[in-house]
C-alpha cells in the first residue's frame, strides 16, 4: 500500500509540474500599480535580466481554475475566484488564494483538506485567466490604465499589444529603455528594462514579454534624437495611430507662418512631414537658411527636444531622413540665412517646398504692365520679358521695390542686361509682391515735356486752324 501511494505521489507530482508549466507566467495585483506607473522612478544601475523576471501566474479575482483532488471527484471541479480572492470549496468552505501561484494554491488547498481527507493530492490548473489591467505611462499617445484581453490564440497580451492599445508611442519615446514593473503576487516588485529597438530591428521577440495583471509599462523620453531612427519608428506598428487632427506650427522664413491643422496626422496619404507643413505655409522664402532648420518638440514630462535638420542634404544628396515625421504640437522654425549664393538661391527656388508661383507687379514703360504670376525662380530680366518687354520709350535702368518683413521698403536701381545670369545686384530673383518700375528714357521725357508746354498753345490755335480750313 505504501508503495502504491508512493507511486501515486510521484505521478501526481509530475502531473502537477506539467500542469503548472502549461499555465505559468506571472501576474500581480493592480493595487497601487497606477501610481507606480505614473510616478516613474530612476532605473537602478543593475536591473534583473529578462530571464530573471518571474513569470509565475498569481491568482486573483475573476480567474477560473480547475481543481482536481485525486480519487475524490465529488470535491473536484471548476471554480471562479471571488472578488475577495477566495474560493468556496466543498466541505472546508472559503480559502483565500489571492496572490498565490498555481502551485502555492494547490498546496494551500491540500493543507486545508487534511482535516477531511487523508493525504489529499490537489492539482490546480488555470482554465481561464481574468482580464488584465495594465498601466501605461510616458511617451505614448494615450497614457492610462487599460484592461487587456489576449489577441488570437495567445493566453496573455504582450507589451507590443499594450502599446498599440494605448495609441502607440510618440516620436520622442526611448525604446531602448522601456521599463516593465511587475508585482510578484505576494513577493517584491521586479523592474526590468526592455529594448524594443531589438524587436523592431532584429526581430528579438524576447523583448515582447507577455504581461500579467498589475504590470506597469513606463516609456521614457530619448535624450538624443536620431532622425533616421525617428522616421523608422513612425513607420512601425508601435508608432502612434491616432486619427485625430494634429496641429503643427511653422514660424520664420515662410510666406504664411502660423499654426496649421492636419487631419488625422496624415496628409496626402502619408504621415505629416516638415516639407508638407512648409508647403501648406505658402512655401519657403529665398532668404531661408535650409542648413539650420529646427523642430521643437514637447515631451510628456514638459521638457523640450530640439531637432536640427539640414534640408541642403535633402536637396543635394537626397537624404530623405531630413524630412522629419512630425507629431502633435511640433513647431518648425525656419531661420534667416546670413549669406546665400545665387546658385543656392536658384536651387532653393526650384525645390518643391518653395511656393508654386509668386506675384510681381511690373509698371511703367512695358508692353503689358500689371500684376503677373511667375515661378519662384524668376529673375528681374524674366519678369520684364513676361510683361512684354520694354517699349521704345523705356529706359534700361529699372527700379525694384521690395516690402520687407519688418514693414520697411528697399529700393534698388538695376540696369537691365538680358545677357546677365542670376546676380543679386544686376539680375536679382523676384520675391513675392515685388514691384518693378520701368521709367522713361531721356527722349521720351523730352518729348513729354515739350508736349506739355505746347499742348495749351495748340488748343488755343485749334479754332484758327478750323477757320483756315473753311476759307
Amino acid at each position: 500500500m505504501v508503495t502504491i501511494r508512493s507511486i501515486w505521489q510521484r505521478t501526481l507530482s509530475v502531473g502537477l509540474g506539467a500542469a503548472l508549466a502549461t499555465g505559468a507566467t506571472g501576474v500581480a495585483t493592480v493595487k497601487g500599480m497606477a501610481n507606480q506607473a505614473i510616478a516613474a522612478e530612476p532605473l537602478p544601475s543593475a536591473l534583473p535580466a529578462l530571464t530573471q523576471l518571474s513569470d509565475a501566474y498569481a491568482l486573483g479575482p475573476g480567474d477560473v481554475v480547475a481543481i482536481s483532488i485525486f480519487n475524490v471527484p465529488e470535491y473536484s471541479g471548476s471554480q471562479q475566484v471571488s472578488a475577495d480572492g477566495s474560493l468556496n470549496l466543498p466541505a472546508i468552505g472559503s480559502i483565500n488564494i489571492n496572490g498565490l501561484t498555481l502551485q502555492e494554491a494547490g498546496s494551500a488547498i491540500s493543507i486545508a483538506y487534511r482535516s477531511e481527507l487523508r493525504y489529499p493530492q490537489v492539482t490546480v490548473v488555470l482554465e481561464k485567466p481574468r482580464p488584465l489591467r495594465v498601466a501605461i505611462s510616458g511617451e505614448v499617445s494615450r497614457p492610462g490604465l487599460y484592461t487587456l484581453t489576449p489577441a488570437g490564440d495567445a493566453q496573455f497580451p504582450t507589451v507590443a499589444q499594450a502599446l498599440q492599445t494605448a495609441g502607440g508611442v510618440t516620436q520622442a519615446a526611448d525604446l531602448r529603455g522601456v521599463q516593465l514593473r511587475r508585482l510578484n503576487g505576494r513577493g517584491p516588485v521586479q523592474v526590468v528594462r526592455l529594448d524594443l529597438w531589438q524587436l523592431l530591428n532584429n526581430g528579438d521577440v524576447r523583448q515582447d514579454l507577455p504581461l500579467r495583471d498589475g504590470d506597469a509599462i513606463v516609456i521614457g523620453e530619448t535624450n538624443a534624437v536620431d532622425i533616421a531612427e525617428t522616421n523608422r519608428l513612425s513607420a512601425s506598428n508601435l508608432a502612434s495611430t491616432s486619427t485625430q487632427p494634429i496641429t503643427i506650427a511653422v514660424v520664420g522664413e515662410v510666406f504664411r507662418p502660423g499654426a496649421y491643422e492636419f487631419t488625422g496626422g496624415l496628409e496626402g496619404g502619408g504621415r505629416t512631414t516638415v516639407t508638407q507643413v512648409v508647403q501648406k505655409a505658402g512655401g519657403i522664402k529665398p532668404s531661408a537658411d535650409l542648413r539650420h532648420i529646427q523642430v521643437r518638440r514637447l515631451t510628456r514630462s514638459g521638457t523640450e527636444q530640439l531637432i536640427h535638420l539640414d534640408f541642403w542634404a535633402l536637396l543635394q544628396s537626397g537624404d530623405i531622413s531630413q524630412d522629419l515625421v512630425l507629431q502633435q504640437s511640433d513647431t518648425v522654425v525656419i531661420p534667416v540665412a546670413t549669406e546665400t549664393t545665387p546658385s543656392e538661391a536658384a536651387h532653393l527656388a526650384a525645390a518643391n517646398f518653395s511656393p508654386d508661383e509668386v506675384t510681381v507687379n511690373v509698371v511703367g514703360e512695358v508692353e503689358n504692365p500689371g500684376v503677373l504670376k511667375v515661378s519662384p525662380n524668376t529673375t528681374l530680366n524674366q519678369a520684364v520679358l513676361a510683361a512684354g518687354g520694354f517699349t521704345q520709350r523705356a529706359t534700361e535702368t529699372v527700379e525694384l521695390l521690395r516690402l520687407n518683413p519688418n514693414g520697411s521698403v528697399t529700393q534698388q536701381q538695376v540696369e537691365v542686361n538680358l545677357e546677365t545670369g542670376i546676380d543679386p545686384e544686376e539680375n536679382p530673383l523676384i520675391l513675392n509682391n515685388d514691384v518693378v518700375v520701368v521709367g522713361r528714357n531721356g527722349r521720351a521725357r523730352f518729348n513729354d515735356s515739350v508736349g506739355s508746354v505746347l499742348s495749351p498753345l495748340l488748343q488755343l490755335a485749334a479754332p484758327f486752324n478750323l477757320l483756315f480750313r473753311l476759307f
